[in-house]
C-alpha cells in the first residue's frame, strides 16, 4: 500500500485491488458510527495481524495530493467502508443512488487534496457473494461483475452505469441460483457499495482509469 501511493502527484491514476477475506472488530478510537472497524485479512494475518480501516485510510487515502486519484476495488466480507472514506453512496427505495455522510467527525478521513473512490463487494454488516454462474466455478461475484461491467459499458461509462450493470449481473446470478440448494445463501444477496473522499454526481461523472 505504501509503495502504491509513495511520491504520488497530480494526474496520477492509481488502482488498488483486494480479493480475499475481510471482517469487523471493535472500534477503540470512537471514529466509527457503528462501533466497528472494518479489516482486511491477508494470507499472513494469523501471524502479522489484520489490516484495519484506520491504517488503510492513513496509508492509502491520506497521502493523495491534489490531482491524484485512487480507485480501489475490494471484494471481501464487511468491506463497505474499509477505506474509511467519509461519503457513502447507496441505492434508495426509488432505485437511485444517493450519498450520505458516514464520518463521525472525530478524525479527518479525507485526502491531502486528491480523490479516493472505492467499489466494495457489500456493506459493512454483510458477507461478500460468490457464485458458480459466471465461470462454472465459485468466483467472487463482485470482482467478476465489475470486470464485466467495465468491458460491456462502452467507452467512459458513468459510475452510476457501472453500479447498475454490476447489480444487474449479481441479481441475474442470484435468480439463476434461487432453486439450487447447493449454492443459495445469504451472502449472494449482497450488492456493491460505492464510497468516496468527496460526493459527486455518479450519473454524470465518467469512470476513467
Amino acid at each position: 500500500m505504501r509503495w502504491l501511493v509513495e511520491g504520488n502527484r497530480a494526474r496520477d491514476s492509481l488502482v488498488f485491488h483486494y480479493s480475499g477475506h475481510g471482517s469487523q472488530q471493535k472500534d477503540y478510537n470512537g471514529d466509527e458510527v457503528d462501533g466497528q472497524d472494518e479489516a482486511l485479512a491477508p494470507l499472513d494475518h494469523e501471524t502479522e495481524g489484520k489490516i484495519i480501516d484506520d491504517e488503510i485510510n492513513k496509508t492509502l487515502v491520506r497521502p493523495l495530493v491534489h490531482g491524484a486519484k485512487l480507485h480501489a476495488v475490494i471484494d471481501a466480507c464487511n468491506s463497505g467502508t474499509v477505506l474509511d472514506l467519509p461519503s457513502v453512496c447507496r441505492m434508495e427505495r426509488n432505485g437511485f443512488y444517493e450519498w450520505e455522510h458516514q464520518a463521525s467527525g472525530r478524525t479527518y478521513k479525507g485526502t491531502n487534496g486528491g480523490t479516493a473512490i472505492c467499489f466494495s463487494a457489500c456493506d459493512d454488516h454483510e458477507a461478500s457473494g460468490y457464485t458458480p454462474v459466471f465461470t462454472g466455478k465459485n468466483a467472487g461475484a463482485m470482482t467478476y461483475s465489475f470486470i464485466k461491467a467495465v468491458k460491456t459499458a462502452g467507452p467512459a461509462p458513468t459510475y452510476g452505469l457501472l453500479l447498475n450493470l454490476m447489480c444487474s449481473a449479481i441479481r441475474e446470478a442470484q435468480s439463476r441460483l434461487a432453486n439450487d440448494e447447493n449454492y443459495t445463501s445469504p451472502e449472494e444477496t449482497a450488492e456493491p457499495l460505492l464510497t468516496s473522499s468527496e460526493e459527486f454526481d455518479i450519473y454524470a461523472t465518467k469512470f476513467v482509469l
